[in-house]
């Protein structure tokens, strides 16, 4: 498996979820009203539903893995176990967003992207500001500016990215435009 960090202030860890993950974890969740959890979320996103955090985290134990492998690289320590808190799936269309924000109530937050519809890859690929990553891109900055200084990542996501960073981590996602749904995971977890 490859896994990916970036050199920069907190561990920004991205890896690629395999198909057969990916259709277990779709499995997982529906658009049931008893599973709106929208009105509790930070996002401009209609469609937000409860999954099941126990089975997320058996289907992404080997990935799991390899995060704490590489958390040991980056802090020259030990992670203890971690476990999933909470997930929910982001169903999300034109004009939706999720607004610059952390995670509370947590030691790590994640999202894997399920589901990115050709349209909206046609969209970005169209984008030519080299400021941001352009329409439906996922961005992480800390709170840290200067000369010499990274303070962000931006990226246009792929099917099947799982990215973990700390709870702490300012990040956000850019609405698109494109008559599509795309579809995103996003869990906690609690280091014990």
């Amino acid at each position: 498996m490859k896994a990916y960090f970036y050199y920069w202030g907190p561990l920004l860890f991205k890896i690629k979820v395999e198909k057969k993950e990916l259709t277990q974890i779709k499995k997982l969740y529906t658009r049931s009203k008893d599973k709106l959890v929208r009105f509790k979320l930070a996002g401009n996103i209609k469609h937000e539903y409860k999954v099941d955090h126990v089975q997320i985290q058996k289907i992404l134990e080997p990935y799991l893995e390899v995060f704490k492998n590489t958390y040991y690289q980056w802090y020259n320590a030990p992670l203890p176990n971690i476990d999933a808190t909470e997930a929910w799936v982001n169903y999300m269309k034109p004009g939706e967003y999720n607004p610059p924000h952390i995670h509370s109530n947590c030691d790590l937050s994640s999202v894997l992207f399920i589901s990115i519809p050709e349209k909206l890859k046609k969209e970005n690929k169209k984008w030519h500001d080299s400021k941001s990553g352009g329409p439906g891109s996922i961005s992480f900055n800390t709170a840290f500016t200067g000369n010499f200084y990274n303070a962000g990542v931006e990226q246009f996501p792929e099917e099947g990215d799982f990215w973990m960073f700390p709870y702490s981590l300012i990040h956000f996602v850019a609405p698109f435009k494109s008559k599509c749904e795309r579809i995103s995971v996003a869990a906690n977890f609690d280091v014990r």
